[in-house]
């Protein structure tokens, strides 16, 4: 008998901080800066009048990335582009970076307060302790295709800006804030004050079902791969609910639980939706 109570837990995989320079976390860049690369995200970069950048390689005079960020409101080039081959890139970047011919020397994005992300509309996500740079990025880029407001996260268990993250995030990284905060379950009761509902997406709650959030602003939490939520962020939460998985997958990858449960919260807004 399949059971509908079923939630999507964060699948189990190696740990990696995805702190500093390096492969896994990208090239490295001197402290307060970092590489970013890839059309997607170098042109979103361009068109953010908050990113203050120092060079920008291009493998092209008019690369996609240039002509991209020009359509979506660029203010113009701050930094002449430098032409260069791809082998330079290839040697600057590593040899596993997608780097689509650009990359961008860039300074770290100045950090929102809570209060001042929450000015935003739409939902709120809260990460506890979510570490892996690609599952991030990937959180951010739901975050912005499902209109979420900012994704909270606590400072020293959340992995910095890098490339990867970047080019998970697929320009989103420029358009969602991303709070840092040093307590989370302390942040959890800001959002708490500020007027959201927090539902932590665990198991041992009930079915998460968007339609009975109405006249709510929900932050959800979603907890670390393999572990889940901590138990003081659990208590910390409202409620705690599921996805609803009729299938034979006993869990989901943390980004991948985090878009169905965005969709979910958002569904309701959708053109003939109920």
């Amino acid at each position: 008998m399949q059971n509908p109570r079923k939630v999507a837990r964060p699948a189990r995989r190696s740990r990696s901080s995805g702190h500093g320079g390096g492969r896994e976390g990208g090239p490295s860049a001197p402290v307060g800066k970092c590489w970013l690369f890839g059309t997607h995200a170098v042109a979103a970069a361009l068109a953010n009048p908050r990113r203050v950048y120092e060079r920008l390689l291009v493998t092209e005079a008019e690369h996609p990335a240039l002509e991209e960020a020009a359509r979506s409101g660029g203010r113009g080039l701050r930094v002449a582009p430098e032409l260069v081959q791809r082998a330079r890139l290839d040697d600057l970047l590593g040899p596993e970076a997608v780097h689509q011919g650009v990359a961008m020397l860039a300074h770290i994005l100045p950090s929102l307060s809570l209060e001042e992300a929450l000015e935003r509309p739409g939902p709120v996500l809260v990460l506890d302790q979510v570490t892996d740079p690609r599952n991030v990025g990937a959180i951010l880029r739901s975050a912005a295709a499902f209109g979420a407001a900012c994704i909270v996260v606590q400072d020293r268990n959340a992995p910095e800006e890098t490339a990867v993250l970047a080019k998970a995030a697929s320009g989103a990284l420029e358009t969602v804030p991303f709070v840092r905060e040093v307590n989370l379950s302390r942040a959890i009761e800001m959002l708490q004050k500020a007027g959201c509902w927090t539902v932590g997406l665990d198991a041992g709650g009930s079915i998460l079902n968007g339609a009975g959030f109405d006249g709510r602003r929900v932050a959800l939490v979603l907890g670390a791969e393999g572990r889940g939520l901590r138990r003081l962020t659990r208590e910390s939460c409202d409620e705690i609910a599921g996805l609803y998985m009729p299938g034979d997958m006993e869990s989901l990858n943390v980004s991948v639980a985090a878009a169905v449960g965005l969709y979910e919260l958002v569904r309701r807004g959708m053109p003939g939706a109920k």
